[in-house]
């Protein structure tokens, strides 16, 4: 698969977050999966906040927060969410990919590790999709608010990866 290019490839709001790492691209994503979902007290803060459990690993906070793993190889990982009305709706990657078109807001993100000299580059991009005008017009009043926070906390996913941090058991 082409990673976030495939599951979510048109979209009207996106953010990119980038860093360099010392480690090969193939260690990337197990690392990722392994930081901690919130690296330091003002993330974890902003996660209660916003209703979410910041508790574990990424990986642990992917699938108690109502993403769904949908791709995973040796260089990127991605997970997807799909915000109806009531809530999140993601039974499983292929009723990700059928509620895409249908529901108001679907969102991904995805970690990509690509190879550099002997370390690697690890991307960070989430992107946005609305099914209706109204959908989009909600979506970038509360991106309004909540994007400079959302771009926060995937820097500092960044910096707790390339420093090593692992989530606590």
């Amino acid at each position: 698969m082409a990673g976030l290019d495939d599951w979510l490839p048109s979209f009207e709001i996106s953010t990119r977050h980038e860093i360099t790492l010392d480690f090969r691209a193939e260690e990337a994503i197990t690392k990722v999966l392994a930081a901690p979902a919130a690296p330091d007290s003002l993330v974890r803060l902003l996660f209660r906040l916003r209703g979410l459990r910041p508790e574990g690993s990424l990986a642990d906070f992917i699938a108690a927060n109502g993403f769904t793993l949908l791709e995973r190889t040796p260089t990127s990982c991605v997970a997807g969410t799909s915000l109806r009305p009531r809530g999140r709706v993601v039974p499983d990657a292929a009723g990700w990919r059928a509620a895409r078109g249908s529901a108001p807001i679907s969102a991904a993100i995805e970690f990509r590790a690509v190879p550099l000299g002997a370390g690697s580059r690890l991307t960070t991009e989430t992107r946005v999709a609305a099914g209706s005008s109204l959908g989009l017009l909600l979506f970038r009043v509360y991106w309004l608010f909540v994007g400079p926070f959302s771009s926060l906390i995937r820097r500092r996913w960044l910096r707790a990866i390339r420093n090593g941090k692992a989530a606590a058991a």
